[in-house]
């Protein structure tokens, strides 16, 4: 057994520089990750997951004009007290679920804007010799078990490095990291080569790279040594493609679940609705609503 496979996964990156220009005006002031599914910011759902899977510490690579993402893990005494005293002891807990404790969280600043592999180069000093995770807040993911703890459980059998893995169509391929596999095994597959948003109809397969990453401290080592790739960024997929040249074993994890592209606005569009639906509190009201909409929708037509 492998030094990385006795190692349990505890620190996790979460790469927030981005400008979320998609959803411009919005994110004139907003960050986009604090933009909310219902009643909870994008973050959120990310930080939930990671906790289930036994993160501990959470590391932001951020840029400039995030601040607000960084108030948002902060006490709010004043909130409390108010909520406290009128007695509103549910939404005292819900709020203070988002409290994060001094010392497990910390932030860098990404100074330019050079790619996923080098926003997770950032937290290198950070990281140091240990296994960790990559946790894009744009992907959220509903299943029966939240998706980095069915990777974290896989992990701990398999070692390596690991990538959640979802097949689409092949059209949709070349938007994505493909893999190329080598054998299958349940949900897990063993990949020989990864290609980074292949031309159409070139892809090795449709099974492809979707937001949770468990990487090994050599990723890091890898991402100083590659040369700029796709788009002239540090693409992580060419550090985690390394490893496979380098004779260590990378999986694909097919998980349970179902993901929503929250970076696209009809991505965020259909996780509200379906996040609303699973909502005990929303859902008789909202799907009255759907239903009413789609049939004077069918009618006008």
């Amino acid at each position: 057994m492998g030094r990385e496979m006795q190692r349990k996964v505890t620190k996790a990156i979460f790469p927030v520089a981005g400008l979320g220009t998609r959803f411009l005006p919005a994110t004139k002031s907003v960050p986009k990750e604090i933009m909310t599914l219902v009643d909870r910011p994008l973050i959120q759902y990310a930080i939930d997951e990671a906790r289930a899977a036994g993160i501990e510490d959470f590391i932001f690579v951020t840029a400039r004009g995030k601040s607000a993402l960084e108030d948002y893990f902060d006490v709010s005494p004043d909130l409390e007290a108010e909520l406290e005293k009128a007695g509103k002891t549910d939404l005292l807990e819900v709020l203070q679920a988002t409290n994060m404790e001094s010392g497990t969280i910390a932030y860098l600043r990404q100074h330019k804007a050079l790619g996923l592999g080098h926003a997770v180069a950032c937290a290198r000093k950070l990281i140091g010799d240990e296994p960790f995770a990559v946790m894009l807040p744009d992907d959220v993911i509903s299943g029966p078990k939240p998706c980095l703890q069915q990777m974290v459980e896989a992990y701990e059998e398999t070692g390596g490095a690991m990538v959640a893995a979802m097949e689409v169509s092949p059209q949709q391929a070349s938007l994505y990291g493909v893999l190329d596999v080598a054998e299958q095994n349940g949900p897990l597959a063993r990949v020989q080569g990864m290609v980074e948003k292949p031309p159409l109809g070139e892809a090795p397969s449709n099974l492809v790279v979707i937001g949770r990453y468990i990487l090994t401290p050599q990723i890091m080592r890898n991402l100083e040594d590659i040369e700029r790739g796709a788009g002239g960024e540090i693409q992580l997929t060419d550090a985690i493609a390394a490893e496979i040249t380098a004779g260590r074993d990378v999986y694909g994890y097919r998980f349970d679940g179902q993901r929503y592209d929250c970076g696209s606005k009809a991505g965020f569009l259909q996780a509200t609705v379906a996040f609303a639906l699973s909502r005990p509190d929303l859902r008789d009201e909202f799907s009255d609503f759907l239903s009413e909409m789609h049939a004077t929708r069918q009618a006008a037509q």
